[in-house]
């Protein structure tokens, strides 16, 4: 693995219950087919025109975690990344645990509650957000955009100009942005959450976006198979639209004319 991956988003991956259905879901809404993923009967792996784009495992009951989109992010060491996220003010939620053929995995949260991924093996070179194909770019929601880019910084190496960290981070309209080989790849944001909030979408939280070339019909796909809308979800904008997957999946499409035709208008 490449040093410039470290820190870096490096996969895309939904917890749920039911893999099946949520195939037939994100087949009709984004157009994906899928494999078999190499983690066991459990996982399968989505692709555009045979690129790798995210993974899916029914794992949200056998792991007692929600039902939730969850970005990895790349480590050097999975246990040296851990310790920093306990010293820094997260806890650790799952493993690290280990993967054949040798890669290792884990689930933490932030001093906020946002929850994200971490790998430590290889990585597909052909994966990266802000490709044409989904995933759009990443977004954390959170209570102070400024505190959460410490954190992760310190956690993940951003922003180092030694070999160890891979990305760069600015501070643009209130926002932190995250880039990768000059690529926008995350954006942090302060806004309307409030940890423990009785809405989930209210939390602070790490939101996937994907992007299609029609978001009318892409909602209407995901509405006609099982999905809903996110009325309150106070940061949609007008080209944007919040959404749940028939398990409860919280994700974000994107209008956008860069996007893989994916859906029709049919």
């Amino acid at each position: 693995m490449a040093a410039n991956v470290f820190g870096a988003p490096c996969w895309l991956s939904l917890a749920t219950r039911d893999r099946q259905a949520a195939e037939r879901f994100y087949a009709a809404v984004l157009g994906w087919s899928f494999r078999q993923g190499r983690f066991g009967r459990a996982f399968s792996v989505a692709e555009v025109d045979g690129v790798p784009v995210a993974g899916i495992g029914a794992v949200a009951a056998e792991f007692a975690v929600p039902v939730a989109w969850t970005p990895y992010f790349a480590a050097y060491d999975a246990d040296e990344v851990v310790a920093r996220v306990r010293e820094r003010g997260g806890t650790l939620g799952v493993g690290p645990v280990s993967y054949p053929p040798g890669g290792r995995a884990a689930l933490a949260a932030d001093p906020h509650g946002a929850v994200f991924g971490i790998w430590d093996g290889d990585v597909l070179a052909e994966w990266s957000v802000s490709l044409r194909r989904s995933p759009a770019w990443l977004e954390l929601r959170t209570v102070n955009a400024f505190d959460a880019a410490i954190f992760y910084g310190e956690v993940m190496g951003w922003g180092k100009d030694d070999s160890n960290g891979c990305c760069d981070i600015s501070y643009e309209d209130d926002q932190v942005v995250l880039r990768q080989r000059g690529e926008p790849v995350a954006r942090l944001n302060s806004g309307p959450v409030e940890e423990g909030a009785p809405k989930p979408h209210l939390r602070p939280r790490w939101l996937v976006h994907f992007k299609v070339p029609h978001l009318g019909t892409a909602v209407a796909l995901a509405l006609d198979n099982g999905g809903s809308t996110v009325t309150d979800a106070e940061w949609a904008g007008g080209h944007q639209a919040t959404l749940r997957d028939p398990d409860g999946g919280l994700f974000t499409l994107d209008q956008s004319p860069e996007a893989h035709e994916a859906v029709s208008d049919e």
